[in-house]
């Protein structure tokens, strides 16, 4: 991948762990519902950046941004779950959690800043 857009790499490194999380619960934990739910929204977050990059007005830009952070404050909820009930340990969720709050944090800076020019 191309090396210079951190929201854009951050995202997309995202969504290959969410792939992977999603292949972990659906194949050792035998659980469907919820692997499916944090797939879609997970992988969602880098697919709207990517979106935005083609913004028709800098609205557009910042309205696909402002998708991307409710799907990644879903994903975030989808991990919550997923750690209470135990389908990922707290070292799992640790880590892959601290990936989805740096994608929230960036995303929020990125949409305030576009909001203020």
């Amino acid at each position: 991948m191309k090396q210079g857009n951190i929201i854009k790499e951050k995202s997309y490194c995202f969504a290959i762990r969410i792939v992977k999380l999603y292949k972990f619960l659906s194949e050792e934990k035998k659980e469907y519902t919820l692997a499916k739910q944090i797939l879609k929204s997970g992988t969602s977050i880098g697919a709207q950046i990517r979106e935005s990059e083609q913004g028709e007005s800098k609205m557009d830009f910042i309205h696909k941004l402002a998708i991307a952070l409710k799907e990644a404050n879903e994903t975030e909820y989808w991990l919550n779950i997923l750690k209470d009930v135990g389908y990922i340990d707290e070292r799992m969720f640790k880590s892959i959690n601290k990936d989805c709050i740096e994608l929230i944090k960036l995303l929020t800076s990125i949409i305030k800043t576009s909001k203020s020019k």
